[in-house]
């Protein structure tokens, strides 16, 4: 996605909210659409079976650097999903960025800055942006 088509996102966003419009509707709606996505991958597996998930502890070698290491852990996700159940996630993930985009366009920020500082905090930080 392009700078041209985010900023059309974000103003698309803001002109199609119109029954949430409160920071505090938002701000619900942001967390109901993460419960969601959560509640369809877990339906994914539970209910579908189309992926699985394949869990056991992680281990970490520190002999070994960071690119070894990272070929050996594991997502825990088994499988491909289904045509239905992605159509599903997909549809619970646009949710979600519409209403952190909403978010966004309450607090007059753009999302293109969003994007664009928070990948420059992965390029700075590298493997180590998120301990």
């Amino acid at each position: 996605m392009d700078n041209r088509n985010v900023d059309d996102f974000q103003t698309q966003v803001s002109e199609l909210l119109i029954r949430h419009r409160s920071v505090l509707d938002v701000m619900s709606k942001v967390q109901e659409t993460a419960s969601r996505i959560n509640r369809s991958l877990t339906k994914s597996i539970t209910e579908c079976g189309c992926v699985e998930v394949v869990a056991k502890k992680q281990t970490y070698d520190a002999s070994k650097n960071l690119e070894e290491n990272k070929s050996h852990l594991d997502t825990h996700f088994s499988g491909p999903l289904c045509e239905h159940c992605r159509d599903v996630v997909t549809a619970e993930l646009g949710k979600n960025l519409f209403y952190l985009t909403a978010l966004c366009n309450i607090t007059d920020i753009k999302l293109e800055d969003v994007l664009e500082k928070e990948s420059q905090r992965l390029n700075t930080l590298g493997v180590f942006n998120l301990s």
